[in-house]
């Protein structure tokens, strides 16, 4: 079975092409992989994915700039395989990738997304583990004792809802789920999470395995530290987990409803960002991450 991989792209040309390579040093050549450049304005990327003279990669470049959920589904649009990764264009897959992912799948026909084991970098590519992905793969991701685990419904909404463990752009996804549920407008900064909610409110399953297949990249600056820093990013996900809660309850998933009400995670998150928020946010940033710690 062909694995087919999107990566749409606006970043460093340099880091996109690192992500590129380790698609080609696959153990397991059956895959495709498109890029989908969203008018990045560097006009050399087109000459460079020329020179690499690979059949099974297709570059293309958007007419205008759909930005980044737009070109997600872009991406989606032109899926034409039974499953699909959406790679982040600065992540990197590891060479067993492929392998991992189509073991997990014949293991779980059923799974409508595929969390491969995941290793954190930094900008510069050097192994990281700061307390966010600690708390992720310790506390929250479930325990496998070297077997694929897989939830369904209400399991995965609850463990999701308690914290989101996964890692977007490392996941692959059933095509059809993915043409079937979209992301929902108006919450750009939590939209990976509220469309895995979804897919767990429509009855489908997530299958997980810890064997390490993946390299995540976290910034230092990242665009979703700079929506805790401006208020967006707690106010967010105060108006989704509230929209969750309401899902939940109208299902009989009193669990997961609970687990979204309390949301004590997001709170602990929004706790250790308090000094951060003083020390380089705003008047308003800091109101919001108060309110998302202690309002109901």
């Amino acid at each position: 079975m062909t694995l087919e991989i999107f990566c749409p792209f606006w970043g460093d040309p340099d880091l996109l092409f690192e992500a590129v390579h380790s698609v080609r040093a696959q153990r397991n050549s059956d895959w495709r992989l498109t890029v989908i450049d969203d008018c990045y304005p560097d006009e050399t990327i087109p000459a460079r994915f020329a020179e690499l003279e690979d059949e099974r990669i297709t570059y293309v470049r958007n007419d205008t700039n759909l930005g980044i959920t737009e070109n997600y589904r872009a991406a989606i649009r032109r899926a034409s395989s039974d499953y699909v990764t959406i790679l982040g264009c600065d992540d990197l897959m590891h060479p067993n990738y492929v392998d991992v992912v189509l073991r997990v799948i014949s293991e779980a026909p059923q799974a409508d997304v595929v969390q491969p084991g995941v290793q954190v970098i930094d900008e510069h590519g050097a192994v990281i583990t700061p307390l966010v992905d600690r708390v992720k793969q310790r506390l929250l991701a479930p325990r496998t004792h070297g077997r694929t685990v897989v939830l369904t419904g209400p399991d995965m909404a609850t463990s999701l809802i308690r914290g989101d463990w996964l890692y977007w752009p490392s996941l692959t996804f059933r095509t059809d789920t993915l043409k079937r549920i979209d992301f929902r407008e108006g919450l750009p900064i939590i939209q990976d999470l509220a469309l895995l909610m979804d897919i767990a409110f429509d009855g489908g399953s997530l299958a997980y395995t810890s064997e390490v297949a993946f390299s995540y990249r976290r910034h230092g600056s990242s665009a979703s530290q700079k929506t805790i820093l401006d208020g967006r990013r707690f106010h967010d996900e105060r108006v989704y987990y509230r929209a969750a809660r309401g899902l939940a309850l109208s299902k009989g998933w009193r669990k997961t409803a609970r687990v979204a009400a309390a949301r004590l995670m997001s709170r602990m998150h929004a706790l250790t960002e308090v000094p951060g928020v003083i020390r380089h946010g705003n008047g308003a940033a800091l109101k919001s991450t108060l309110a998302h710690i202690f309002a109901g």
